[in-house]
């Protein structure tokens, strides 16, 4: 832009005062850089115990609620019979009958065998 094209403009420019820094601007720009938080500093504030502790029974909290809900709890009800006794044939019955009488048959004369060495 030339001074030729807006006069007011570049009169009213040279009225304003020119900006006056202060003596201290080197001492504060350098005061503004040294408190900028850093990295480690960052780390060290997000996990501070004050901070962890909370977070951490939070994440418990909900990853039990998560278990809870999501795997809920057997229930066994004496209504429910399993499968495997509800598909014994009725013969079978009288084999373990027989079975039975047999182990009751060999336990006694396991004890007949015992007073026959003495």
């Amino acid at each position: 832009m030339r001074r030729e094209d807006d006069q007011q403009l570049w009169d009213l420019l040279g009225q304003t005062s020119e900006p006056k820094l202060s003596p201290f601007f080197a001492r504060n720009v350098a005061r503004t850089i040294r408190q900028r938080p850093r990295l480690s500093d960052w780390a060290t504030n997000w996990f501070a115990p004050r901070k962890l502790v909370p977070l951490t029974g939070l994440a418990v909290a909900i990853i039990a609620a998560f278990i809870t809900f999501h795997y809920p709890a057997i229930r066994k009800s004496a209504d429910n019979t399993p499968d495997v006794i509800a598909q014994i044939d009725p013969q079978d019955y009288d084999v373990v009958a027989d079975l039975d009488e047999l182990l009751v048959t060999d336990e006694s004369n396991l004890w007949d065998d015992d007073t026959q060495t003495l």
